[in-house]
């Protein structure tokens, strides 16, 4: 068990902010989890539609992802930077108005029927949802108990799975259920669904605005140690072994965990699986992503009990089990091992954040940005594996996202240990 240092020993991480209020404020975030988890599952609908339409090969489809995770790259350092200028609660409403602003772009875009439109539309709207995941996810682990920081941040996760469970059955509905006869209609029944999405994140925006958050500035300078409150550079917050190491864990976990959703139907299509056409495979990604949201539920529970630290490794073993069963298995064995492997998911994101942002104090939000930039990963490691599918096929393919769960595992065990130098007067200790 590990001491994280410069942990506060209140059971309130904000100063002058009641636990009553701690628990309106965490709700009212949970929100917001929610809605970038629809918007995100809504590329999965995207992007077989936009392909028809504009008879796009599986590259040029796959352009829709690279924008989308590509602006988590591009701006993530920049948006923790906004952050810690405006505080987590400006952060947030600033970024609700840029997704908004995301969504009615898709009107020219779809009104033009012009493909590198959408593209730009859906930069815009990742970068609103990359600045409210920046905002957001640290202060979920500042509201309330810091030993329990990780059970929070899985708990919201939760409905963020909820999003991306729902999205896909009111996007397929939406965007399927009638049939088109040019381009121009087909393109512009993407318009009536982005923009109620416009309009609700509009409100959310307003929402946030007028309701009391905490600030969370008083906390992060009291309850980190000397050393931390000196860094005043990205070159200095690398500094932070865990942070690095925690930054390359959140790439190499939602780089898995999209690479293996985008490959489900092609892997349950094999003859060897289940010979599945792909109108009947497609039916159970709801599996894959339902037991992530499944699994957070649980895990949020477990994590009162059982160190973050552990239940990350475990699920990381227990991923790279079923994912061996399923590249030398056949038939049904194959078949719900992979789909189990989204209930191993479930706690990743949520507790390598926690993990990585430890002991940075004031400097959260920037180490926010940090991670929330690797999540790029989604982009890179689907194409690695495709690769590696074109060469040694797409069973073996696989290999590459246990590889992924097995750095995770280290990450847990060894790497997510600050080594930053604390005072020993300054180092009370949260057990995670």
């Amino acid at each position: 068990m590990a001491q994280i240092p410069g942990a506060t020993t209140t059971t309130q991480a904000v100063h002058g902010f009641s636990n009553k209020k701690q628990g309106f404020a965490l709700i009212s975030l949970t929100s917001l989890f929610f809605m970038w988890g629809f918007i995100t599952a809504l590329n999965d609908i995207l992007i077989p539609h936009l392909k028809g339409i504009f008879d796009l090969n599986y590259t040029q489809a796959n352009l829709i992802q690279f924008c989308f995770f590509g602006a988590y790259f591009i701006v993530s350092i920049p948006a923790g930077m906004l952050v810690k200028k405006i505080g987590f609660q400006g952060g947030i409403a600033f970024g609700l108005f840029t997704a908004a602003l995301g969504c009615l772009l898709f009107i020219p875009a779809a009104t033009l029927a012009t493909y590198w439109m959408f593209l730009g539309a859906l930069f815009v709207l990742a970068s609103g949802i990359t600045i409210l995941q920046v905002a957001a996810n640290p202060l979920v682990t500042l509201l309330g108990d810091p030993q329990k920081a990780s059970s929070r941040l899985t708990m919201t996760q939760a409905f963020n799975s909820l999003g991306t469970t729902i999205a896909p059955i009111i996007g397929g509905f939406l965007l399927f259920s009638a049939v088109q006869s040019n381009v121009e209609s087909e393109a512009e029944k993407v318009i009536l669904p982005y923009i109620m999405l416009a309009v609700m994140l509009c409100l959310l925006a307003f929402y946030f605005i007028k309701i009391k958050l905490p600030s969370g500035q008083e906390d992060q300078v009291a309850n980190t140690d000397e050393s931390s409150k000196e860094i005043s550079s990205m070159g200095s917050l690398l500094k932070n072994r865990h942070l690095v190491l925690g930054a390359l864990a959140i790439f190499t976990y939602v780089g898995a965990e999209v690479s293996i959703g985008g490959l489900l139907i092609n892997f349950l299509g094999e003859k060897h699986i289940a010979n599945m056409p792909m109108s009947v495979a497609a039916n159970y990604i709801a599996y894959y992503w339902g037991g992530a949201m499944v699994g957070r539920f649980i895990g949020a529970i477990l994590m009162q009990k059982i160190p973050a630290r552990i239940l990350l490794t475990i699920n990381c073993l227990a991923s790279v089990t079923l994912i061996l069963i399923a590249i030398l298995g056949s038939g049904p064995l194959a078949m719900w091992s992979i789909l189990l492997v989204g209930l191993c998911n479930s706690i990743m994101f949520p507790t390598i954040f926690s993990l990585g942002v430890h002991g940075l104090g004031a400097n959260t939000s920037q180490g926010s940005g940090l991670l929330c930039l690797a999540i790029v990963g989604g982009a890179i490691i689907p194409v690695l594996q495709g690769v590696l599918a074109d060469s040694i096929g797409l069973q073996l393919s696989f290999i590459l996202p246990l590889l992924c769960y097995l750095y995770i595992a280290y990450f847990a065990l060894y790497g997510s240990t600050p080594r930053q130098s604390t005072s020993p007067t300054k180092t009370t200790g949260v057990v995670l």
